[in-house]
Formats: structure tokens, C-alpha cells, sequence
């Protein structure tokens, strides 16, 4: 139970992603959101996990010299990897179409971070999910891309959409890592840090 120890504290997401608004709302804790415009990229030779942290803390770096003292700031990343090659977001429907047929008929890992951050402190974690897809046709393909326009999610896909409930034959961890926020993991580092 968070809400006792977020008593005297505010709670911030730094994301426009429906997707973690809504896993943060499950958690029954009030938060407002704040946005500001972040470059993702990476240093070469990281790791998966590496990165998906570096980013995160990236993102909350932007925020942190207006953090107050009640608050507490939360950002995170997802990124799929398919043979080790991070897939980020698709730039148009082209690159969103190759991604797609790599993930045809195969498996790939996800691995999403969370971070909070306060004014004097900073936790981050990952949670990674192997996610098998059944093979897509040529015109499935066209359909998810044509009406869903994945271009804000890591892979082209999200799990949740019509492309997941078609085509997801087996996952391997947590189904709300794969959607972009381990509930799991924050919950366990929101703790920690209200504990201290």
C-alpha cells in the first residue's frame, strides 16, 4: 500500500504514453504529469538493460533541478531488441512494416525501466519479457499499421492493441513490461525510497 507513505508527497510521470498512465493509475496513487522534449539516444557498445536505465535516467535528468521536496519523479523506457539490435520508435510506415516482419513468426525480448528520482535521491530498475508472435500476413501487417500508426511505440506494436490479441502465442514475464511500465518494479522502488 503506497498511499499512507505518499501522504506528503507528489507524485510526477514524465510521459504522454496512455500506456503507463493508465499501469500508474492501477497502482491507486494520485500523480500529475509533466512533459518535456528528451533525446534518446545512447552511447555505443551498451548493453540491452544499459541502455533502457541510461535512458530513463536521461529523462529525469531534465527535470531534476526543478524538483521540490515533496516531490517524487518517475520516468522509464521500453525498447524491444530483436538479435541483440535495440528497435526504437518507426520514423514512418516503412520502417514500421520492416519491424514488423522481423518480429513475424519469431521471438524478441522487451525490456522496460523505471526511475524515480527526488531531489535527494535516485532508484532505477528493468524488467525484460520475451514475447513469441505467431507469424503476420503481408495484409495484417497493413491493417495494424494503417489503423493503429505505431509510430510511438518501441517495435511498431503495442501488446495491448489489436496486433497483441491476434498474434501474442506466448509470453515470458511481465505483460505490464511489455505495455511500458514494471508495476512490479516501481512499486518495489517507491517503497524503498519512502522507507528511508
Amino acid at each position: 500500500m503506497l498511499q499512507p507513505l505518499l501522504r506528503n508527497k507528489k507524485l510526477i510521470l514524465a510521459s504522454q504514453s496512455p500506456r503507463r498512465q493508465e499501469l500508474l493509475r492501477s497502482l491507486e496513487v494520485p500523480f500529475e504529469i509533466r512533459l518535456k522534449p528528451i533525446d534518446e539516444s545512447y552511447p555505443d557498445g551498451m548493453q540491452p538493460a544499459q541502455i533502457a536505465e541510461y535512458i530513463a535516467k536521461k529523462k529525469a535528468e531534465a527535470f531534476s533541478a526543478q524538483l521540490t521536496a515533496d516531490e517524487i519523479l518517475i520516468t522509464g523506457d521500453t525498447l524491444v531488441f530483436k538479435n541483440n539490435k535495440a528497435l526504437g520508435k518507426p520514423k514512418d510506415a516503412i520502417e514500421a512494416k520492416e519491424m514488423l516482419q522481423l518480429l513475424s513468426g519469431t521471438h524478441h525480448e522487451v525490456i522496460s525501466s523505471v526511475c524515480v528520482t527526488t531531489a535527494q535521491q535516485q532508484l532505477v530498475a528493468h524488467d525484460s519479457a520475451k514475447v513469441y508472435f505467431r507469424a503476420f500476413t503481408a495484409a495484417e501487417i497493413a491493417h495494424y499499421i494503417e489503423t493503429y500508426k505505431p509510430f510511438d511505440k518501441a517495435g511498431a506494436y503495442g501488446i495491448q492493441e489489436w496486433i497483441g490479441h491476434i498474434a501474442l502465442q506466448k509470453l515470458e514475464g511481465s505483460y505490464n513490461t511489455v505495455m511500458g511500465l514494471p508495476t512490479q518494479k516501481l512499486y518495489d522502488l517507491l517503497q524503498e525510497l519512502l522507507a528511508a
